[in-house]
């Protein structure tokens, strides 16, 4: 098995880890158990999740997620697994999570009670990783940074990084790290898929000169990678068709986002290319998430054990030069075109 370092830290992972966002709504925990056995015997050893699952987050069952995965866990050693979780940020930008009532900001208040939420319900004494949902952009990142200092120095988080941030916050970070001594992002957890590239203009160069590591989640863009979306139907039980018919317009614009002309049309392209390598489409969008250097592992999901298939093929096929010139054409012709 091949493992790659996050960051400058001591946590060795595989170059694939399991994303647990479902688990106890639209995964029951029995088949979540299913799913993480069998990822775990395939060899991966990281798994992410996170304070506010499962989705769509919902007061009602937030921090289920954490619990299924707390249970699973202690029927494995503790030590054979890197385990990822996150404090929830005040606002994502599409919604304002649940968490703690909508009132959850980074600020020390809420990372030590976020942090004791999440280690009570792991029913672990700490955490590999611990990252931010998302940026805080009222509370200084300096007072950010010395919360999650001391929970390192008290032993409850041996790592931390961020996600969905940008280049100016990630550097805003790694820099006041750098001037205040404090513990820094070793990770930034972002979307990046063959639909979503955009991590290769700025991120990618900060990630590649400061040594932090991607772990991109959603590298077939919430399915639509897997060419389900591609008859121009919303299928049924499908991530999107469920924000195409929530209330809130935000959700509905995320939705959006995923499917629409562009990437149906793209998606096409991309179920044809990999037909022609002889793997699912799926297959392909995974390698090429781990593609990269600076990537240190892609984050896969799966609501049925049975779509983890596909995504751990990835494992043993490599993006070669011929392939990524026609990944690299596609998405100049179709997503970037004045690019």
């Amino acid at each position: 098995m091949e493992y790659k370092y996050i960051g400058n830290s001591g946590l060795r992972v595989t170059p694939i880890c399991l994303g647990t966002m479902t688990f106890g709504s639209s995964t029951s925990k029995e088949e979540a158990f299913k799913i993480m056995n069998k990822a775990y015997e395939n060899g991966i050893n990281f798994l992410d999740t996170a304070e506010l699952y499962p989705v769509p987050p919902k007061s009602s069952y937030e921090g289920t997620t954490e619990k299924i995965v707390g249970e699973w866990l202690k029927t494995k050693p503790r030590d054979s697994v890197i385990l990822a979780t996150k404090i929830a940020g005040a606002a994502s930008g599409w919604f304002v999570p649940p968490t703690r009532h909508g009132l959850t900001a980074i600020d020390s208040f809420h990372i030590k009670r976020a942090v004791e939420g999440s280690l009570k319900r792991l029913d672990t004494d700490y955490i590999d990783l611990y990252q931010m949902h998302w940026p805080d952009t009222i509370v200084p990142i300096e007072e950010s940074l010395k919360a999650f200092d001391e929970l390192v120095k008290e032993g409850k988080v041996r790592y931390t990084g961020t996600s969905n941030d940008s280049a100016y916050g990630l550097t805003k970070a790694n820099e006041t790290s750098k001037h205040k001594n404090l513990v820094r992002f070793q990770s930034i957890q972002n979307n990046f898929s063959l639909l979503n590239p955009r991590f290769l203009d700025e991120l990618s160069t900060v990630c590649r000169k400061e040594n932090i590591s991607l772990l991109p989640y959603s590298p077939i863009a919430g399915g639509v990678l897997s060419g389900k979306y591609n008859s121009g139907l919303y299928p049924e039980e499908a991530r999107f068709t469920a924000y195409a018919q929530n209330p809130s317009v935000r959700v509905q614009a995320m939705a959006k986002r995923f499917v629409n002309e562009k990437t149906i049309e793209a998606s096409k392209k991309y179920v044809q290319l990999a037909k022609e390598y002889g793997i699912s489409p799926v297959t392909l969008a995974v390698a090429y998430s781990k593609h990269f250097d600076f990537v240190a592992s892609t984050i896969i999901g799966a609501r049925k054990v049975e779509q983890l298939d596909d995504s751990l093929k990835a494992f043993n096929f490599k993006i070669n030069e011929e392939l990524f010139k026609k990944i690299e054409k596609i998405q100049k012709e179709i997503l970037y075109p004045m690019g």
